[in-house]
């Protein structure tokens, strides 16, 4: 029996490192293009994972570029803020209809399950976004879906688990609602809350459709709108004209592909190493750190 047991967790972990190297061998090969010489891109097959030559040369065109530069700085500003808000909007939500004297928290969890399963249409979310004058604004991404219906019930089967008994002591001790809050539900949530907000982060990293739509300017476009103008549309015209830092033979022997492959690192590097400071709190427990029954 237990030499069953030990051959199904290595044909399970080979089966693991199989499908890792499914997703990992894509982002490798990309950063190997990116790295290396312009003028051997052309040996550069899809299974490379080592750079041939060493170059920076693809990274110094794309950091010389103020288009980069600005729609790198937008996406941070966008998923900073975009992520706070959120996570401030479904911790008060959370918090209020989990409460066991609030008036109508049916009512009101039926109204957003019917939102949540009914979305307003693209046409009908424009007008809204343009009566009120926010087109051409960070507003009009940043408060696209500031609360998410489906996170919001996560976290509310969070906060219940936390015992009412531990709530009640503090009220003894004259805690209002604001002391529960932060003293005990966000503390002992913590883990819930980490990977919420790092669903928002990611969801506000990654947005480029409604930008495409609300932000006309290209002074305010995030990240992904100009990868997607470059990697997508193949508008090079912007993208090549930062040339002044290389040599014009230098210049000649750039690769669009290589190109390419350096402005999607730069777009999915940041998120990336936004992961092992969220992964810790995923093997913690809600009630770490509480009372014991």
């Amino acid at each position: 029996m237990k030499n069953k047991k030990n051959l199904g967790r290595f044909i399970f972990y080979i089966l693991l490192f199989i499908v890792t190297l499914t997703m990992l061998i894509p982002i490798v090969n990309l950063l190997a293009l990116s790295l290396t010489d312009p003028a051997r891109v052309k040996e550069v097959t899809g299974l490379t994972i080592i750079p041939k030559g060493f170059s920076f040369d693809n990274y110094r065109v794309l950091f010389s570029n103020p288009q980069i530069m600005k729609s790198l700085f937008n996406s941070v500003f966008i998923t900073v803020i975009g992520t706070a808000l959120n996570l401030a909007l479904t911790i008060m939500a959370a918090y209020a209809l989990t409460r066991p004297g609030l008036v109508g928290k049916k009512f009101f969890m039926v109204i957003l399950i019917i939102v949540m399963v009914f979305e307003p249409g693209l046409i009908p979310e424009y007008l809204l976004i343009k009566s009120i004058g926010l087109l051409d604004t960070y507003s009009s991404v940043i408060l696209y879906k500031a609360l998410n219906v489906y996170y919001l019930i996560i976290l509310m089967r969070f906060f219940e688990e936390v015992p009412e008994a531990l709530i009640d002591a503090a009220r003894v001790d004259g805690a209002g609602h604001l002391t529960v809050l932060f003293k005990i539900l966000i503390p002992l949530s913590k883990s819930s809350i980490a990977t919420i907000g790092l669903f928002y982060g990611v969801f506000h990293w990654n947005e480029y459709f409604r930008a495409s739509i609300y932000l006309n300017d290209s002074a305010k476009w995030p990240l992904q709108l100009v990868l997607r103008q470059f990697v997508v549309l193949n508008d090079t015209t912007s993208m090549l004209g930062a040339n002044s830092l290389l040599s014009f033979d230098k210049a000649s022997q750039l690769s669009y592909k290589a190109l390419q492959a350096g402005t999607i690192m730069i777009a999915i590097v940041p998120i990336l190493l936004i992961y092992p400071f969220i992964l810790k709190n995923y093997t913690k427990g809600t009630m770490e750190g509480g009372v014991k029954e």
